[in-house]
């Protein structure tokens, strides 16, 4: 599979991700949400991988390293999907830290559009202030209200935006298709 089926792939896992898991979000019970957020944490974390790879090959270092700690984080995330919600806070604190760290680097990126990295930044904020809140002994949970819960709609966004991006654009920023991207 060539470099455009790759892109296709990993804006399929991250349009799968932020589907899964909005719905896990509000899944009816624990077992139905802890499906829906395994399926959606792999699927993100194949999408991110694939990323990363792609941006590096095009030199985009700042972007290939921000996709790489994006899914360590969501890896730690993935690791509590069937925990209890309680039991998962520290990690769920970890990996939201991490994602914070990515979505900051790859949104100082001019690499993607204006609107994609508005979003990723909310979300970096959202997700740096709930994993400091943990860390400090805040009784948070991956569902807690309003942080994280309020995070989510801005990294779907997010991840919704980083599919479009790369399952539209053959060269990602390179040459006219990065004018072409930031005009539409």
């Amino acid at each position: 599979m060539g470099g455009e089926g790759l892109r296709g792939v990993a804006a399929a896992g991250l349009v799968i991700g932020a589907l899964l898991g909005m719905a896990g979000t509000f899944a009816p019970s624990a077992e139905l949400r802890g499906l829906a957020w395994g399926i959606d944490g792999i699927a993100i974390i194949v999408g991110s991988a694939l990323l990363a790879i792609h941006h590096f090959r095009e030199g985009h270092d700042q972007l290939a390293a921000g996709f790489l700690v994006f899914m360590v984080g969501e890896t730690l995330i993935v690791s509590g999907s069937a925990m209890d919600l309680a039991a998962s806070a520290p990690t769920f604190a970890a990996g939201a830290g991490l994602w914070a760290a990515a979505l900051a680097v790859i949104s100082t990126s001019r690499v993607l559009p204006i609107f994609v990295r508005v979003t990723g930044t909310i979300a970096a904020i959202l997700f740096a202030v709930t994993a400091c809140w943990i860390f400090v002994g805040g009784d948070l949970n991956p569902l807690s209200k309003p942080l994280p819960f309020g995070a989510y709609p801005f990294l779907a966004l997010t991840l919704f935006g980083w599919a479009w991006v790369h399952f539209r654009s053959k060269h990602v920023a390179s040459g006219t298709a990065a004018a072409a991207l930031h005009r539409s």
